[in-house]
């Protein structure tokens, strides 16, 4: 694998930023305060942001290169390459692909959520990004619940969320334009819909047990849970005795700040923020944010809206961007349990960014290094030649 130095830049070290270059090697960040020594590969990265490179524990994005349209599916494998190279484009190093495994049939069945770990396994090598598989288990599902416990014990999943829409579900069905939406992503007839959901409600009291010796059988493999939608402080207690430490969108701020007095992860959407609010109407990110009650944003279901928000938040005053940064890069990493990346230090993984920020709200990314390889560069002027070799060096070889 080829050194890479960067030379110059603005580099997020630890809590501020530092004048200085780096040094990479292999797949790690071998030194800062580098000098360019006999790296094959310089660039310059004066004038520019360097920034540890972004952590998306739940992006959905990728359904939309599966299935553009309702009804229009496109070749896993194709969809999962597109997807890695938005990913890559947008800063984002590590991506947890967030996969709904659901008693829907159609792109969030259980046999598309088997094909897409399937894919992901199969194509690892091939992505740029550092790829992995987030299962978001809809609790009604009862019958993927075998299956499910398979995987985990298995180490297939590298995340495990617990969704219920269920009570969403039922209220859509009586919107034509929302239940219009769900009937063609599933590929039934509007009355095989009504069946199915009939036939899933009545089985609702088994649900609270499948989940509860889920959550175990994901603690005994050491995988780690989210809970979604937490709408009440004792439904994320709830969650949280068996063993759930992230918190994912609470829908209200008393909500929000039980899981804080608990030291839980709180996620938020990256495009609530970018937008100003969510598009569902509840919790406004920025306001959780300014009050403590956010520790990760993730890009939720745009790709681009890590790196715009945390760009935003600073040109806001919300937060500095040092700070705004860990809610995309450091705070994942931690939450998802991967030491090894998230911030800019010797020995850890190079995941490195290098951020034009001279729009404050139009960020420009100009190169990424994913594991120590240079995968995106949009300026190549700013590489660097050869350095020269000294004569003595050549005499004696």
């Amino acid at each position: 694998m080829t050194d890479i130095f960067l030379e110059g830049g603005r580099a997020l070290i630890g809590s501020e930023f530092a004048e200085t270059s780096l040094l990479v090697s292999g797949t790690d960040i071998a030194e800062i305060n580098a000098s360019r020594s006999r790296a094959r590969l310089a660039i310059n990265a004066r004038d520019l942001l360097v920034l540890p490179g972004i952590v998306d524990l739940h992006g959905d994005a990728f359904e939309r290169q599966m299935m553009p349209r309702a009804g229009v599916d496109f070749p896993i494998d194709v969809a999962l390459a597109d997807s890695d190279r938005q990913a890559i484009s947008n800063g984002i190093t590590t991506v947890f692909h967030a996969t709904t495994c659901s008693w829907e049939p159609g792109l969030r069945s259980a046999g598309n959520a088997r094909s897409l770990m399937e894919a992901i396994e199969r194509q690892r090598p091939q992505f740029a990004a550092d790829t992995r598989f987030h299962l978001r288990h809809e609790t009604y599902n009862l019958d993927a619940e075998t299956e499910i416990s398979q995987w985990l014990t298995e180490g297939r999943v590298d995340l495990f969320a617990f969704n219920d829409h269920m009570d969403g579900t039922v209220g859509d069905m009586a919107k034509p334009r929302k239940r219009n939406r769900m009937v063609e992503r599933t590929g039934l007839s509007s009355e095989e819909f009504d069946r199915l959901v009939g036939h899933i409600m009545s089985r609702a009291a088994d649900v609270p047990a499948s989940v509860s010796r889920l959550a175990a059988t994901a603690r005994a493999a050491d995988v780690r849970m989210l809970s979604h939608d937490d709408a009440t402080p004792a439904m994320r207690e709830g969650f949280r005795a068996m063993g759930v430490a992230i918190a994912e969108f609470p829908i209200n701020e008393e909500t929000a700040r039980a899981a804080a007095s608990h030291g839980d992860a709180i996620v938020y959407g990256a495009p609530n923020v970018v937008r100003g609010g969510s598009h569902t109407g509840w919790t406004r990110a920025s306001d959780m944010i300014a009050k403590g009650l956010c520790s990760v944003l993730a890009s939720d279901y745009y790709y681009p809206a890590q790196l715009l928000a945390a760009f935003r938040l600073a040109a806001d005053g919300v937060l500095p961007l040092t700070e705004a940064w860990n809610l995309v890069s450091a705070a994942p990493a931690r939450a998802t349990g991967l030491a090894d990346r998230g911030v800019l230090a010797e020995g850890r993984r190079a995941d490195i960014l290098l951020v034009d920020d001279s729009m404050p709200l139009r960020p420009r990314l100009i190169a990424v290094i994913s594991g120590g390889k240079l995968v995106h560069l949009t300026e190549a002027t700013r590489l660097l030649g050869m350095p020269a070799t000294p004569r003595q060096a050549v005499a004696a070889a």
